[in-house]
């Protein structure tokens, strides 16, 4: 076997539900997942743990795999010093976030995929780490095996002074969480005005977004930007700047690389500032964000284009994360064959050859080829010239040029789809899917399009039915089995996704999971002293520490979310536990945000429900009339208030909800702090009343 073979074994790797771990079954490395038999042999062969963390859709990830993990040389090294772990950090983002953190501590640089950590044998405790390694030394870099050989000499030579880190780590993770409010301390909107300052001095002003390169999408802090000129827009002033701020930066993505142009859907970052070429991995978790986003900006501005990049990524979802049994799968890969992007890019000639003469030119002048080439000598394509500009070009009018291309698309689209795709992670995360539900949801509403409140409810079945088990939640579901105990983010974003699927369409039985899911939250993740909550359960396996924070990162953050539901459903429901424990996690977070209000922004969402008084609006009535109500309030953008339709024959509702009785063919009651008004039976006058 050559040294960059891989072998022909199996290891312990190829029994695992993960499909990246799986990925790995066939290296030369004798891996182990982490668990109790990893961790009894590094205590028994007193060896250091390397512990290598990824997901399937990295590409260093891959890039170091086949450098490092298949080279046979590497992976004896590795087998005679360590004993070697690969987690996926999507089935653990408790183990990831703690080494991370660790990582960064300990080299004082930012962190990553892959994660390259190096830790004690007997407590787990990190001594060295790193990300991406190469095999050999270049770009400033040490080659893989010259850190391995470091490494392990110093765990032998150096065990007295491994053994201080772990104090000084220890107490580094301890000055993490900051104190919590005083429980006198007014929660005021001085975070969102921090924000607000925040989010202007960040904004590029040319491409849209916040910072430089690489961007992100940073979806809480685009929606926050949204919210803060809706509460401004009933005055005498309203913050234009704002609005500015959140639709120019929608649109330059939606015209950019970042965006698929002919598939839909959105990579996870660009590389450059005006969003031209991203890595091209597509993650749910980031479609979920920005589909709630596009929905909600549709709802604010009535802007088609809007709309239509809302379509497109829900379309994109459907087609091609949904699995088929409902649920929706984690990832597509950023390589495919030929490598990262290769999917994705074109040749002129190729296109060329593709579209006839009259429709090639103006593709050309819209996408970009008619430019130089963008990627590796070939073009991603983005969109250069607006519609009109290639319509007056044409001597066309603008909708027999939007025809023209959206033909040209389809076309080209059905090319792509011949090639050989990038790889999907199947799994079925509980967390991811519950953003995914919340976004169909809320675009069905937005767009009127029932199909997608039904793929929503569809995928939340089968959580339900894989993932609750005699009051528990479990994070993953693959082949047909869930496993991996929940963590916060699971609980916290399936009941945001229920409490907006509940505004499309109602179900008792809906509902009651909802106060489920909040009263396990409550039981096992609530920090009795300090408040919040912690990421993972009071039962959970016992790690290094036990993490809280409240900080968004690549997901919003658990505990904002959990204080948006809490104090939703506690207004709904007349629940005081949950609007205590809401508060709770606010005032636990109300430093944090005013310290650093852009990291914080999901929070200062949370925050900003509070302030608005938690607007319910329920409405009651025969099941048309009700729909008729819903779909006309479904218009608005109202981003304070829930509304929900509830049918007069709707059976099983909780004393709340019940006492509201129907007056009429249809009436709405309107609740603001737990205070209802008189019903009122004229839509018109329902909405004039709404702020």
């Amino acid at each position: 076997m050559g040294p960059d073979a891989t072998n022909t074994l199996s290891n312990r790797l190829a029994q695992e539900s993960s499909p990246y771990l799986r990925q790995h079954a066939h290296n030369p490395v004798d891996w182990y997942p982490w668990g109790e038999e990893a961790l009894i042999a590094a205590r028994r062969e007193d060896k250091p743990i390397l512990l290598s963390i990824g997901y399937s859709a990295c590409h260093w990830c891959h890039v170091m795999a086949h450098e490092s993990f298949e080279h046979a040389p590497t992976a004896d090294l590795m087998n005679r010093e360590f004993i070697n772990i690969k987690v996926d950090r999507e089935e653990r983002p408790d183990l990831d976030r703690i080494y991370q953190l660790a990582q960064q501590m300990i080299t004082q640089h930012g962190g990553g995929w892959p994660l390259t950590m190096f830790l004690t044998p007997d407590e787990q405790v990190p001594f060295f780490g790193g990300t991406y390694f190469p095999r050999e030394a270049r770009h400033g870099m040490p080659a893989f095996r010259e850190v391995l050989t470091r490494v392990a000499r110093y765990f032998r030579e150096h065990r007295t002074d491994i053994a201080r880190q772990k104090q000084a780590l220890q107490d580094a993770y301890a000055s993490l969480a900051p104190p919590p409010a005083a429980g006198d301390q007014a929660l005021d909107d001085a975070p969102l005005q921090a924000l607000r300052e925040a989010l202007a001095r960040s904004f590029d002003a040319q491409w849209g977004g916040f910072g430089h390169a690489p961007k992100f999408p940073q979806a809480p802090s685009v929606e926050a930007a949204l919210r803060i000129w809706a509460r401004s827009r009933a005055g005498s002033a309203p913050d234009l700047q704002a609005l500015y701020m959140a639709t120019l930066t929608l649109a330059r993505m939606g015209e950019g690389g970042i965006c698929d142009q002919l598939g839909g859907g959105f990579f996870r970052y660009s590389t450059d500032e005006h969003w031209s070429i991203p890595h091209f991995e597509k993650m749910l978790y980031d479609n979920a964000a920005l589909l709630a986003l596009y929905a909600q900006v549709t709802a604010a501005t009535s802007d088609p284009v809007f709309a239509g990049i809302a379509a497109h990524t829900a379309q994109f979802l459907l087609r091609d994360l949904q699995d088929a049994r409902a649920g929706f799968c984690a990832a597509l890969d950023a390589d495919s064959a030929g490598g990262e992007g290769a999917y994705y890019v074109f040749g002129r000639e190729e296109l060329r050859a593709q579209l006839s003469p009259a429709d090639y030119a103006p593709f050309a002048q819209r996408y970009g080829l008619d430019r130089t080439p963008n990627f590796e000598e070939q073009w991603h394509l983005r969109i250069c010239e607006s519609l009109q500009a290639v319509a007056q070009r044409n001597h066309e009018s603008e909708e027999a040029m939007r025809e023209r291309l959206r033909n040209a698309c389809a076309q080209l689209l059905r090319l792509r789809s011949g090639r050989t795709p990038p790889a999907r992670d199947g799994k079925i995360l509980t967390a991811w899917n519950g953003l995914a539900i919340r976004a169909l949801a809320l675009a069905s509403r937005v767009l009127d399009r029932p199909e997608l409140a039904q793929a929503a409810g569809n995928a939340l079945d089968r959580v339900k039915q894989f993932a609750w088990r005699d009051g528990r939640l479990l994070a993953c579901i693959a082949g047909g089995r869930g496993y991996q105990p929940a963590f916060l983010d699971d609980h916290a974003f399936l009941a945001q996704g229920l409490l907006e699927l509940l505004q499309c369409r109602w179900r008792s039985a809906d509902l009651v999971f909802l106060r489920e899911l909040l009263d396990a939250l409550l039981a096992h993740f609530e920090d009795p002293r300090d408040h919040g909550f912690f990421f993972t359960a009071d039962d959970h396996e016992q790690l290094l520490y036990r993490s809280k924070s409240f900080a968004d990162d690549l997901l919003p953050n658990g505990n904002a979310v959990a204080a948006m539901v809490l104090y939703r459903a506690g207004s709904l429901l007349a629940e005081p536990r949950y609007l205590a424990a809401a508060e709770r996690t606010l005032r636990a977070g109300y430093a944090a945000m005013r310290e650093a209000p852009q990291a914080h922004a999901s929070l200062i969402l949370a925050l900003t429900d509070v302030l608005d008084r938690g607007n319910i609006v329920i409405v009651r009535g025969e099941p048309r009339a009700c729909a008729e109500w819903a779909r006309q309030l479904a218009q608005l953008y109202a981003p304070s208030h829930t509304f929900l339709a509830i049918p007069r024959d709707a059976e099983g509702l909780p004393e709340p909800l019940a006492v509201k009785a129907v007056r009429g063919e249809v009436c709405a009651y309107r609740c603001e702090a737990q205070a209802c008004a008189e019903p009122v039976s004229d839509l018109g006058a329902l909405i004039r009343a709404l702020p």
